[in-house]
Protein backbone atom coordinates (compact mmCIF):
# COMPACT_ATOMS: atom_id res chain seq x y z
CA UNK A 1 0.00 0.00 0.00
CA UNK A 2 1.34 3.12 -0.54
CA UNK A 3 1.78 6.29 1.46
CA UNK A 4 -0.04 9.69 1.15
CA UNK A 5 3.99 10.93 -0.07
CA UNK A 6 3.77 8.33 -3.14
CA UNK A 7 0.28 8.93 -4.30
CA UNK A 8 0.58 12.55 -4.18
CA UNK A 9 3.86 11.93 -6.73
CA UNK A 10 1.84 9.75 -8.51
CA UNK A 11 -0.97 12.09 -9.16
CA UNK A 12 1.05 14.74 -9.65
CA UNK A 13 2.68 12.78 -13.03
CA UNK A 14 -0.78 12.38 -14.20
CA UNK A 15 -2.06 15.81 -13.71
CA UNK A 16 -2.05 17.45 -17.48
CA UNK A 17 -0.37 20.84 -17.89
CA UNK A 18 -0.83 23.59 -19.67
CA UNK A 19 0.60 27.26 -19.94
CA UNK A 20 -0.92 30.25 -17.99
CA UNK A 21 -1.33 33.22 -19.14
CA UNK A 22 1.36 35.60 -18.38
CA UNK A 23 1.08 37.38 -15.41
CA UNK A 24 -2.39 35.61 -14.10
CA UNK A 25 -3.19 34.42 -10.93
CA UNK A 26 -7.40 33.97 -11.10
CA UNK A 27 -7.17 31.18 -9.67
CA UNK A 28 -4.45 31.72 -6.75
CA UNK A 29 -7.19 31.92 -3.83
CA UNK A 30 -6.35 30.18 -0.69
CA UNK A 31 -6.71 26.92 -0.90
CA UNK A 32 -6.70 23.40 1.43
CA UNK A 33 -3.89 20.97 1.14
CA UNK A 34 -2.57 17.97 2.27
CA UNK A 35 -0.03 18.37 5.63
CA UNK A 36 2.42 16.23 2.70
CA UNK A 37 2.07 18.83 0.16
CA UNK A 38 2.27 21.69 2.97
CA UNK A 39 5.94 20.21 3.98
CA UNK A 40 7.38 20.68 0.18
CA UNK A 41 6.57 23.95 1.10
CA UNK A 42 8.31 26.68 2.28
CA UNK A 43 7.85 28.15 6.00
CA UNK A 44 5.62 31.00 6.12
CA UNK A 45 4.53 32.82 9.67
CA UNK A 46 0.97 32.90 11.02
CA UNK A 47 1.31 36.98 9.91
CA UNK A 48 2.06 36.29 6.56
CA UNK A 49 -0.43 34.02 6.16
CA UNK A 50 -3.30 36.35 7.75
CA UNK A 51 -1.93 38.91 5.65
CA UNK A 52 -2.67 36.67 2.31
CA UNK A 53 -6.21 35.76 3.50
CA UNK A 54 -7.03 39.44 4.39
CA UNK A 55 -6.72 39.65 0.89
CA UNK A 56 -8.10 36.32 -0.51
CA UNK A 57 -4.96 35.16 -1.84
CA UNK A 58 -3.01 32.60 -1.27
CA UNK A 59 0.19 33.07 0.64
CA UNK A 60 2.66 32.13 -1.67
CA UNK A 61 1.21 34.17 -4.56
CA UNK A 62 4.46 36.88 -5.10
CA UNK A 63 4.56 40.09 -7.24
CA UNK A 64 5.39 37.63 -10.00
CA UNK A 65 3.05 34.96 -9.42
CA UNK A 66 3.00 31.38 -8.10
CA UNK A 67 6.59 31.34 -5.54
CA UNK A 68 5.70 27.70 -5.36
CA UNK A 69 5.24 26.68 -8.69
CA UNK A 70 7.04 23.44 -9.32
CA UNK A 71 5.87 22.36 -5.59
CA UNK A 72 1.85 23.73 -5.64
CA UNK A 73 -0.71 21.77 -4.15
CA UNK A 74 -2.85 19.03 -6.15
CA UNK A 75 -5.79 21.28 -5.89
CA UNK A 76 -3.75 24.51 -7.83
CA UNK A 77 -2.67 21.94 -10.60
CA UNK A 78 -6.28 20.53 -11.36
CA UNK A 79 -7.28 24.03 -12.06
CA UNK A 80 -7.98 24.44 -15.68
CA UNK A 81 -7.53 20.84 -16.59
CA UNK A 82 -11.11 19.95 -15.89
CA UNK A 83 -14.30 21.45 -16.91
CA UNK A 84 -15.61 21.43 -13.63
CA UNK A 85 -13.19 23.76 -12.68
CA UNK A 86 -12.04 25.62 -16.04
CA UNK A 87 -9.47 28.52 -16.28
CA UNK A 88 -10.92 31.68 -15.76
CA UNK A 89 -8.22 32.72 -19.06
CA UNK A 90 -10.11 29.94 -20.71
CA UNK A 91 -6.25 28.04 -20.83
CA UNK A 92 -6.55 24.60 -21.07
CA UNK A 93 -3.98 21.41 -21.99
CA UNK A 94 -4.45 20.00 -25.60
CA UNK A 95 -5.91 16.77 -23.92
CA UNK A 96 -7.90 17.30 -19.99
CA UNK A 97 -7.39 15.42 -17.06
CA UNK A 98 -8.94 11.70 -16.93
CA UNK A 99 -11.84 11.06 -15.09
CA UNK A 100 -10.06 8.57 -12.80
CA UNK A 101 -7.24 10.39 -12.09
CA UNK A 102 -9.87 13.52 -11.29
CA UNK A 103 -12.14 11.59 -8.54
CA UNK A 104 -9.02 9.80 -7.45
CA UNK A 105 -7.11 13.66 -6.88
CA UNK A 106 -10.45 14.48 -5.06
CA UNK A 107 -10.99 11.09 -2.97
CA UNK A 108 -7.14 11.70 -1.81
CA UNK A 109 -8.20 14.98 -0.57
CA UNK A 110 -11.22 14.28 0.76
CA UNK A 111 -9.58 11.61 3.05
CA UNK A 112 -6.45 13.49 3.82
CA UNK A 113 -6.33 16.11 6.68
CA UNK A 114 -6.12 19.23 4.93
CA UNK A 115 -4.57 22.53 5.86
CA UNK A 116 -5.32 26.45 4.59
CA UNK A 117 -2.27 27.46 2.21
Amino acid sequence: MKNNIEIVDLLRERIPSFECKSGCHDCCGPVTTSSEEMARLPFKTNAQHEAALKEWNCVYLGPNGCEVYEERPLICRVFGTTPRMPCPEHRRPEVMIDTKTEAQIHHYIANTRQVLV
